[in-house]
């Protein structure tokens, strides 16, 4: 892993009318890290990820990606820089395949126009996430894991150097969540730097080599995750205690 931070945040301020839902955030992520990305309900946490990703425009502040500004940039452009997100309510197109599902973003991203070439490269992601037997299924037919990946496999269609999974496992039994979790160390082997959204604490802990925490727009800790957890301010507004 490099120290080189691939994706930065400098200041980053969002306002809605008078609410302040981000606070001047500092935040790097190096290339191949695992970061997790925690904070209770109504934190922010959605709302930094929307500016990192282009969904939300920030007010003050920047968003760095492989040492470019990108802060004015369309989500599309990140993406094809290699910036990509899933979803925490998979949305996948439902009058398409399993395997076409992964040939839109791919053929966006990619620009390929073979047909061939498309099929070959989307089966070869549906391999990375387990999905392959489900090619030629409809999403419809798909249990609530196999969505979860398949919204992984729709992100890491575009290749990307950063994933940011937004609750991936919400919803899930613990055997599904190792799933996710085994599916996810996976990619983080092949260099792809991650950022996990998520409430699941046991996830959180044994995925994470750094744990930010962000309540109230503020970010509150960011550091070593047995470090972070036991930080005063984290355990009260974080846990309740």
């Amino acid at each position: 892993m490099s120290n080189a931070p691939v994706l930065t945040s400098r200041g980053l301020t969002k306002r809605f009318g008078g609410f302040v839902a981000l606070r001047e955030i500092d935040f790097a992520l190096a290339s191949g890290e695992r970061v997790g990305l925690i904070g209770p309900n109504g934190s922010g946490k959605s709302t930094f990820v929307n500016c990192l990703t282009g969904a939300l425009q920030p007010e003050e502040g920047a968003v760095t990606f492989k040492g470019v500004d990108i802060t004015r940039m369309a989500a599309w452009q990140r993406a094809r820089l290699g910036l990509a997100r899933s979803f925490q309510i998979p949305r996948p197109f439902r009058g398409l395949t399993v395997r076409e599902n992964i040939e839109v973003p791919l053929a966006f991203v990619s620009g390929l126009s073979s047909q061939a070439e498309l099929e070959t490269r989307a089966e070869e992601t549906l391999e990375r996430v387990g999905l392959l037997a489900k090619s030629a299924s409809s999403p419809k037919n798909l249990s609530q894991v196999e969505l979860r990946k398949l919204e992984l496999g729709r992100a890491l269609a575009a290749q990307p150097e950063v994933l940011i999974a937004d609750e991936a496992m919400a919803g899930l039994s613990d055997s599904e969540v190792d799933e996710i979790l085994e599916l996810l160390m996976q990619l983080n082997t092949k260099g792809i730097g991650i950022i996990l959204i998520e409430h699941i604490m046991r996830a959180v802990m044994r995925f994470s080599q750094r744990v930010v925490v962000i309540v109230a727009g503020s970010k509150i800790a960011d550091g070593d995750p047995q470090d972070v957890m036991q930080h005063p301010e984290v355990v009260r507004a974080y846990l309740g205690q």
